[in-house]
């Protein structure tokens, strides 16, 4: 292997090279959207009226670019799998039914394992979608619907490498599963139920409930006590706070840590022994419990307070802690 003039580029030059690549991709991608958009909704609608999977597959890079594909599929509520097509006719090939749909990946548009598929896939009568850089090959024209996916030239320095042409195939998968998706009315709360274990996840499944301390965790004080056992309510819950209630159970307001220090400001050691009325916070702020935990921390931030009274009518039936929230990865 020559080195060339490997090592001896300054760093402007490699700057430009490296906007040359990024270049060239998204002109690839681009030239793909103005010839290939209907194709590619044509594609969409053939997924989004399917009632089995998606199965795509593909050999070399293109198999690489196929299981992101088929995993972004999935992550949108569309149901999908990555199939080997050299795996596909020693067994794999099983896994596929009439009710799937078949993406097959393959720039040529003449890879052997990819060709191989084509007849199963039309005995039992499953539909056809090609990704393919040469329209008038033998997998686009054996398609339902062929996706023209090719390139001027690829991307990288020597012209050689799949670059240009992996970029288009993956954009085009993205835009297949983005479309199918909008078909199918995935909505955010979907889109968390299959990412329970994310930030967004969270963000979109949490609620006030889930997180709030209830029952006996609840620190609660009636009207007419005194601050000292406002104060005992607040240390043995933990939350830097006690709901203040009247004869009906109803809230009457909150009292803090904070609430108090004011208070002994004020009046001293004798605040210990007023009623608790003297230093609690009318009008708190309250939530609802079914409302989202990351609308309860927009609550907390905007106010500038860090606990949160949830409510059903006029009753207190929780209480909520940012750091709680903070804790369980919303934010």
């Amino acid at each position: 292997m020559k080195n060339g003039s490997r090592g001896n580029m300054s760093d402007d030059e490699l700057t430009v090279l490296c906007k040359s690549v990024l270049e060239e991709e998204a002109r690839a991608i681009l030239s793909t959207a103005s010839r290939s958009g209907e194709d590619i909704v044509r594609a969409a609608r053939i997924v989004s009226s399917c009632k089995g999977r998606v199965v795509v597959s593909g050999l070399g890079k293109s198999g690489h670019v196929g299981r992101k594909t088929a995993a972004t599929f999935a992550s949108l509520g569309v149901p999908a799998f990555f199939l080997h097509a050299a795996e596909a006719a020693h067994g794999d090939l099983g896994m596929v039914c009439r009710d799937d749909a078949g993406l097959l990946m393959s720039n040529s548009g003449e890879t052997a394992e990819v060709l191989s598929l084509l007849p199963y896939f039309r005995r039992i009568g499953a539909s056809v979608i090609a990704m393919t850089g040469k329209p008038r090959s033998t997998l686009a024209r054996n398609a339902d619907v062929a996706i023209d996916t090719g390139v001027e030239r690829e991307a990288d320095p020597l012209g050689l490498a799949p670059t240009a042409s992996t970029s288009v195939q993956m954009a085009v998968g993205d835009a297949i599963a983005g479309v199918c998706a909008k078909l199918r009315g995935i909505a955010p709360e979907d889109f968390a139920v299959f990412h329970p274990g994310g930030a967004l996840g969270k963000r979109l499944l949490l609620r006030v409930s889930d997180l709030m301390g209830t029952g006996d965790a609840l620190p609660k004080t009636r009207a007419g006590a005194s601050v000292r056992e406002a104060l005992f309510e607040i240390t043995s819950k933990g939350y830097g706070a006690t709901v203040i209630v009247g004869d009906g159970d109803e809230l009457l307001g909150i009292f803090t840590d904070g609430d108090l220090r004011r208070l002994m400001e004020r009046e001293g050691t004798a605040s210990m022994d007023l009623p608790v009325e003297a230093g609690m916070t009318r009008g708190c702020r309250t939530i609802l419990p079914e409302k989202l935990a990351v609308e309860a921390t927009r609550v907390m931030e905007s106010a500038e307070i860090s606990v949160l009274v949830a409510v059903d009518g006029k009753k207190p039936v929780g209480i909520i802690h940012l750091h709680e929230i903070l804790k369980a990865g919303v934010s």
